[in-house]
């Protein structure tokens, strides 16, 4: 795996609300992948949704954006994001868990 690009970022983001049972993992993974992000989601047990995306700071903003409306099914209480220190060695987006 390759270092990452100067440019790049990476968040981490707790979605709350009904978001488990959607479809909303797929949701993500898939618009992720579109947006030529690296990372993975997974279901939390606490009953939130966990993501962890890094890329292009263009690409992640639209990324959290799309955490924000959620797949039709779900309905999203709140995003909590945060900085964390971009690194090589995340792999090519997946679902998690």
């Amino acid at each position: 795996m390759s270092s990452p690009a100067p440019s790049e970022v990476r968040r981490r983001c707790l979605v709350s609300g009904r978001v488990q049972m959607v479809g909303f993992r797929a949701y993500a993974a898939r618009r992720a992948d579109e947006l030529g992000l690296v990372g993975w989601v997974l279901n939390r047990p606490d009953g939130r949704l966990e993501t962890l995306a890094q890329g292009p700071l263009p690409a992640v903003l639209d990324y959290i954006d799309f955490l924000r409306e959620g797949p039709p099914a779900a309905l999203v209480e709140g995003v909590q994001v945060e900085d964390e220190a971009v690194g090589p060695g995340l792999p090519p987006f997946s679902i998690a868990g």
